[in-house]
């Protein structure tokens, strides 16, 4: 099997200017932090390198802040990838109470469990197989990183005051003191009006901050722009994250991995499988056909069946017309001549239809070369001779359409032996009025029973849901079925 790998990121010395704090009038307070879901995308000299999700709900005596997110950079030589996954409980004034953090660094995973208890933050920490338990003292109150934008807003938001506040930096796991000042109010680097924060979160670096007056951070830079974090769109997030994780990029793959509990064994015996998906968003449809049967099992959970763990059933009709499934897309084009003439060789080898598109899949693996980055189109792809498995899915699904098959590009999750499931791009062709699943990655027709089909489309925004359910779900395995 054609898999991928690697791991690189950052580490920065830069240098810190004084700029004297505006006055104005006491801002409004918050009486509570903003109880919503919010996407960010990361920057380095403009270019994205990574994203993060925050997302604040309300419990009986606090407030859950939870953050997930990953991120690579290089600066000056030092590199880094780090990926995390953190849940912190907070009090009414947003002091800590408790934490689970889950982070790669590098490629090496650590879990962290902490509880304060009077004057001491006691932190289990697991790693390399080896636990161990740390005692941090304190005086007054410790603050999660989540926290710390929110701190001000929700006290006395006088232009020119600072605040001196104690945090828990979960990568170092340590307390630092920090220090919070508020500049008052101007125009965030995109033009909004928001309040302007500073902290020294970072050594000899400026942290600016911009926030509206809900409390939600719009940008935050650190060096004057040289690291950004801005809020986005999901929509147009979910595009740029559905495409990294497609590509299986260092950038994210530990943030997408979905372990299988338990593992799955002799992957290559495998027959039939049905795993239940926890942690799913119910506004996503349920995607039948394709060798899978989809249904919900409760709140944020499906049962997935593929293979011989589902039900004997006649195939439904096909709904709908199967036009759109034959003729030529945005980067599948199937009118292109090189592949209208390479489809008609392909198909003369073969007389029933399953042939054709197992030679049709099997060529696709051959000719073109397995890489990280998508290698574009049908056409481009033919000629480049590269690509990773959306670009196997888009030359195989065109010229499966020049041959007249109706083909249609699907993506999901599939098993990497000995890891755990990674989103993966594939196709299904229409064979005897049924959808077939077949990998041109992997010279699967049909494919194993671990492919897990949740969306349908080749376009970015076809793409976009997943981040929905990206680093989130979970996957546990009720059945499996072997040869």
């Amino acid at each position: 099997m054609k898999r991928l790998a690697c791991y690189a990121f950052f580490s920065c010395i830069l240098i810190i200017t004084a700029i004297r704090p505006s006055v104005a009038e006491p801002l409004k307070k918050l009486s509570k932090p903003p109880l919503s879901e919010h996407w960010f995308g990361i920057y380095m000299d403009k270019e994205r390198v990574g994203f993060y999700r925050q997302n604040i709900t309300e419990t009986p005596d606090g407030y859950r802040m939870e953050g997930d997110g990953s991120v690579r950079m290089n600066v000056m030589g030092f590199s880094k990838v780090a990926s995390s996954r953190e849940t912190y409980l907070v009090g009414r004034n947003l002091a800590l109470r408790s934490f689970e953090v889950e982070q790669t660094i590098n490629g090496t995973l650590s879990r962290l469990k902490g509880q304060i208890y009077d004057t001491t933050l006691r932190i289990r920490s697991e790693s390399n197989g080896k636990s161990t338990d740390k005692q941090l003292k304190f005086k007054g109150e410790v603050y999660p990183g989540p926290a710390l934008n929110l701190y001000p807003l929700m006290r006395e938001v006088v232009p020119g005051r600072i605040y001196r506040i104690v945090t828990f930096d979960p990568e170092e796991v340590k307390l630092k003191e920090v220090t919070i000042t508020v500049l008052g109010e101007e125009h965030s680097p995109d033009g909004q009006t928001a309040l302007k924060l500073r902290n020294t979160l970072y050594p000899f670096v400026n942290n600016d901050i911009w926030m509206d007056g809900q409390g939600n951070t719009l940008v935050e830079t650190v060096r004057e722009g040289l690291v950004t974090t801005r809020a986005e769109d999901p929509k147009v997030l979910g595009a740029f994250v559905g495409n990294v994780a497609l590509s299986k990029k260092d950038l994210i793959y530990d943030f997408s991995l979905v372990r299988a509990e338990p593992p799955i064994k002799d992957q290559k015996k495998l027959t039939g499988l049905t795993v239940e998906v926890s942690g799913w968003n119910d506004s996503l449809p349920l995607l039948q056909e394709g060798g899978q049967t989809v249904e919900k099992s409760g709140a944020g959970h499906i049962i997935v069946k593929t293979g011989t763990t589902q039900p004997a059933v006649s195939p439904p009709p096909i709904a709908g017309t199967l036009e759109e499934y034959v003729k030529p897309a945005d980067k599948i084009e199937s009118d292109a001549p090189q592949i209208v003439a390479k489809a008609k060789e392909l198909a003369a080898t073969g007389k029933e239809r399953v042939d054709i598109v197992r030679t049709l899949a099997s060529w696709t693996a051959d000719w073109l070369r397995d890489t990280v980055d998508d290698g574009g189109g049908a056409l481009a792809s033919f000629t480049a001779r590269t690509g990773n498995c959306q670009t196997h899915a888009r030359l195989y699904t065109a010229l499966a359409r020049a041959a007249g098959i109706p083909t249609r590009f699907v993506s999901g999750l599939v098993h990497q032996e000995g890891k755990g499931f990674l989103y993966h791009s594939w196709a299904e062709s229409l064979i005897d009025g049924r959808w077939v699943s077949v990998d041109p990655t992997y010279k699967q027709v049909p494919a194993d029973p671990t492919h897990l089909k949740f969306f349908e489309g080749h376009l970015p925004e076809d793409m976009a849901p997943i981040i929905a359910i990206i680093g989130r779900i979970r996957i546990a395995v009720l059945e499996a079925k072997y040869n």
